[in-house]
């Protein structure tokens, strides 16, 4: 057999041996996270802390209550910046579409239900938003230092956040919501509740970090 032959055989044969192949590790991990977005979508966490009530140089009677501050906090965006922060972008994009195709087509796995009507739900947009906010977040955290967290962190959030808005005032133009329902579900959803995202998501990617670190050995 010619030479000329045996090349473009031996090529096709590389080929073969270089076709892409996922380590079950990678799945599974995958997977674990997939679960782990899941389980946050159901987790209520009530924050508590104290607080400089504004009426506390007023002549309201104060309460040893007033001075707390209580918030039902549901933490799944920290959680995507938390799986952004341990299997990178590739992977982290890999767990959030399975989460998404999941919710869509097989199990109601998003907060109020799931199926292919929940694109119609006001918050859909914050869940379309992980897709783009690990993107650029990923971006950030190339190197992982202090400044790359920070960044990610405010990158990814607000990108959820503003995504999720406006996603929510397309929804809102569409089923002719008032202007009331449209402040009020910004307040609830995007109000005060940005501020513990960035806190707890930066704390979350600066955990996600280290486990990275222990996990870029098997996930190669």
């Amino acid at each position: 057999m010619s030479q000329e032959v045996l090349i473009p055989k031996m090529t096709r044969i590389d080929k073969k041996k270089r076709k892409i192949k996922v380590p079950l590790i990678n799945f599974v991990i995958i997977i674990f996270c997939t679960l782990l977005i899941i389980a946050s979508t159901f987790l209520n966490l009530n924050i508590k802390h104290y607080i400089i009530p504004l009426d506390l140089f007023t002549n309201r009677n104060l309460t040893s209550e007033s001075f707390v501050y209580s918030l039902l906090f549901i933490p799944q965006i920290p959680t995507i910046m938390f799986i952004c922060a341990i299997l990178g972008r590739r992977m982290a994009l890999t767990s959030v579409m399975l989460y998404i195709t999941i919710g869509l087509f097989l199990f109601p796995v998003f907060a109020l239900g799931g199926g292919i009507k929940y694109i119609g739900e006001y918050g859909f947009g914050y869940i379309l938003a992980y897709i783009p906010a690990i993107i650029i977040a990923g971006k950030l955290l190339d190197k992982y230092s202090f400044l790359d967290m920070i960044k990610a962190t405010l990158a990814g959030v607000f990108t959820i956040h503003i995504f999720g808005i406006l996603y929510m005032l397309i929804i809102a133009l569409i089923k002719q919501s008032g202007t009331m329902f449209i402040e009020g579900w910004i307040v609830a959803q995007s109000g005060l509740k940005i501020i513990y995202d960035l806190i707890i998501s930066f704390l979350a990617i600066l955990i996600g970090k280290y486990i990275h670190e222990g996990l870029k050995f098997i996930l190669k």
